[in-house]
């Protein structure tokens, strides 16, 4: 039987998603996890695979079993045998032709940006601490220009091993809550630090160092080199991934917020 399910996790103390040698990953920790309840080997398929020190809301998933176990088995046996800073959110038995990367339609990142003079203490894993004023509304302008599908190869890591660089922004909000910046990011696909890449830029338009054109300048140059920095990790959430209705799968995940 084909399994989907849906993690949740803090990347801080993982090299990444992906199942890497001699280094800790959350895919590691979550296929022992369910091997230990299906009392074999099982192997995981997610939705997108994210960085070192990058967190996780609604990272999905999908594995086969023939062990006999009911949802609340899988679930309580899977939380139990798993780190406490990861955690299997629900899972359901899903259609044979369900595929947690290929059968999305879109996939929706978060990143929080603390706006203020002093540094965090108790989020200094969870935010992107950037002490300069930052502008919103010039940072909302030039992302705007983003939108649509377009070649995105001035955001995309030099490593970035994707056949293209087009993709589709389908939504990018910009918005303020006290101290912290949200930028809201959905596109059916990203590209290897496309989001930090995306948001590094954002900090030259919300200082005022470039004016919001620039952006649609960095899209016709197609040049890594000319945009700006790549934004750290720990300011970035998977949040939620899209899927069409015939799969029948819970509510999304909601993005995480610090209020003011």
């Amino acid at each position: 039987m084909k399994y989907v399910a849906c993690i949740e996790y803090d990347g801080t103390q993982y090299h990444g998603w992906q199942r890497l040698q001699e280094m800790p990953s959350v895919q590691e920790e979550v296929e022992k996890a369910l091997s230990q309840v299906a009392n074999h080997v099982v192997d995981v398929t997610c939705a997108g695979r994210t960085d070192s020190g990058v967190h996780g809301i609604g990272q999905v998933i999908h594995f086969e079993s023939g062990a006999v176990r009911d949802e609340k088995a899988w679930r309580m046996g899977c939380n139990t045998n798993l780190p406490d800073d990861i955690v299997l959110r629900w899972i359901q038995p899903t259609l044979d032709d369900f595929h947690a990367r290929f059968s999305a339609t879109s996939r929706r990142y978060r990143y929080i940006i603390l706006n203020h003079k002093i540094r965090p203490a108790l989020l200094n894993d969870k935010v992107c601490w950037y002490r300069d004023k930052l502008d919103e509304h010039l940072m909302q302008n030039a992302a705007s220009r983003l939108l649509g599908e377009h070649d995105f190869s001035s955001f995309r890591a030099a490593g970035c091993q994707a056949k293209h660089a087009m993709r589709e922004l389908q939504a990018i909000t910009i918005s303020r809550e006290g101290k912290y910046i949200y930028v809201d990011i959905v596109a059916n696909a990203f590209l290897h630090h496309m989001v930090r890449n995306i948001v590094g830029s954002l900090f030259d338009v919300g200082t005022r160092r470039k004016n919001p054109e620039w952006f649609s300048a960095l899209l016709a140059l197609k040049d890594r080199t000319q945009a700006g920095i790549t934004a750290p990790a720990c300011g970035l959430y998977f949040v939620s991934v899209d899927y069409p209705a015939k799969f029948e799968l819970p509510l999304k995940a909601s993005p995480p917020s610090f209020g003011i």
